[in-house]
């Protein structure tokens, strides 16, 4: 949290950075065209931090700085970990969600364990005072987080665009309510 500038973890924050946990077993079957087929689309994670066990098979693709897709070998024994769009938002953008998607295999049957370390539902997020310490501005307004859950699963395969519910449209006043609610 050093680069973040915050010094303690108070309950709080503890709340927001991993206030609650949800875990998926996805199972993608062999696909003979996959090509034709998506595994899952291209997304961000909404939660705080995504902590991925892959199997050996592969699959996984994530947005290169020149918009392609590059594929993430699996690694044995290795876990994955994604910074996710509530992270993002916390960390005024320090740290940034990676789009990415998942592919399905022509040749084996592929399973992978994602655990979502998110905010608690009803969570105030934006970014913390600490990082807006010497900050010009706040990037991300305060949000419900389950209102940018539900964004979310209405917008779940835009891509880098859901982030965008999220972002300061009117910095003046969105600064001022998010600094003074910190204080």
């Amino acid at each position: 949290m050093k680069r973040l500038n915050v010094k303690e973890i108070d309950e709080t924050k503890e709340s927001l950075l991993m206030g609650s946990k949800r875990i998926n077993f996805n199972y993608y079957p062999i696909c003979s065209n996959p090509e034709l087929t998506v595994g899952v689309g291209r997304h961000l994670d909404v939660s705080t931090l995504t902590i991925l066990l892959q199997d050996d098979i592969g699959g996984l693709y994530v947005q290169g700085n020149d918009d392609s897709w590059v594929h993430v070998p699996p690694i044995s024994g290795s876990l994955m970990i994604n910074v996710g769009d509530a992270l993002q938002i916390m960390s005024n953008g320090q740290y940034k969600s990676i789009e990415h998607h998942v592919a399905a295999s022509g040749s084996k049957n592929r399973i992978s364990v994602p655990i979502f370390v998110n905010p608690k539902p009803y969570d105030m997020i934006c970014p913390f005072s600490e990082v807006l310490a010497g900050v010009e501005k706040a990037l991300y307004k305060q949000v419900l987080y389950l209102d940018y859950v539900k964004h979310f699963f209405r917008k779940a395969h835009d891509g880098k665009n859901t982030i965008e519910f999220a972002k300061v449209e009117c910095f003046s006043e969105v600064c001022e309510v998010v600094l003074l609610q910190w204080k």
